[in-house]
């Protein structure tokens, strides 16, 4: 019994760090330094540059977060429960991390920074923008939109040169269409809540982000949005598992 123990303790404990080592991930170079990019799924993101390290998110649904290292800032878009999950805060935050969120995530996040379309941040590793995330075409069957003008937040991170936009739950918005120079861009693309294929491909020729990463795409076919931007030579898609 105790070598069956021992090695259940083993094999947990291996498949523990197995499960953490296979998040994609993608390593850039910025002025500040190699920015790293976790891609936990859905909408849930983890970046790393230097020791510093961000949470977009986490949501306990896609990882154990009690193995993922722990945040010196958390991003929260939005007040929905694959966005903001109190559980994922308590296990990664830490008597130091600073969480941002919006104003409809207060009641439910002890100390949180609370960001509103248009706020800015200055953070020491990096500088945080918060901009407009919302729906102009999509509703509920009562014909309330999915995500009201004001309510959730996407965030325009820099690091040194490198401008980093993760777009929360919105669609092709005019504000996201104004954007300019922005280096990296994660465009959610899960129906009928956030945005189609054309519609991302429509955001994309109109502020063309050098890299492009459909997220948060759930059951949509990403090979439509490949196709529709195949001849955007300066627009790299890639395809990362973000369902």
């Amino acid at each position: 019994m105790r070598v069956l123990a021992i090695f259940s303790l083993i094999f947990c404990g291996t498949f523990t760090v197995m499960a953490q080592e296979a998040f994609e991930k993608d390593v850039m170079a910025t002025s500040a330094g190699d920015l790293e990019i976790t891609f936990i799924g859905h909408g849930t993101l983890m970046l790393q540059i230097g020791e510093t390290v961000i949470h977009i998110d986490p949501w306990t649904r896609l990882a154990d977060y009690a193995e993922l290292p722990k945040a010196d800032y958390v991003l929260i878009t939005h007040h929905h429960g694959d966005h903001l999950d109190r559980d994922a805060l308590d296990l990664v935050r830490t008597d130091n991390t600073v969480i941002v969120i919006t104003e409809l995530c207060q009641p439910n996040v002890d100390d949180g920074l609370v960001m509103h379309n248009g706020d800015a941040q200055v953070f020491d590793e990096f500088h945080v923008q918060a901009v407009p995330a919302y729906n102009l075409v999509h509703t509920r069957e009562s014909g309330e939109v999915f995500h009201p003008k004001g309510q959730g937040n996407g965030y325009i991170l820099t690091f040194g040169d490198t401008r980093v936009y993760i777009a929360g739950d919105t669609e092709n918005t005019p504000e996201m269409k104004a954007f300019e120079n922005i280096d990296v861009a994660f465009l959610p693309m899960n129906l009928p809540y956030t945005m189609t294929p054309e519609m991302v491909c429509d955001a994309a020729k109109a502020f063309r982000p050098k890299m492009l990463y459909p997220y948060h795409y759930g059951e949509t076919d990403i090979s439509q949005l490949v196709e529709l931007l195949k001849d955007e030579q300066d627009i790299e898609v890639r395809i990362r598992n973000m369902q």
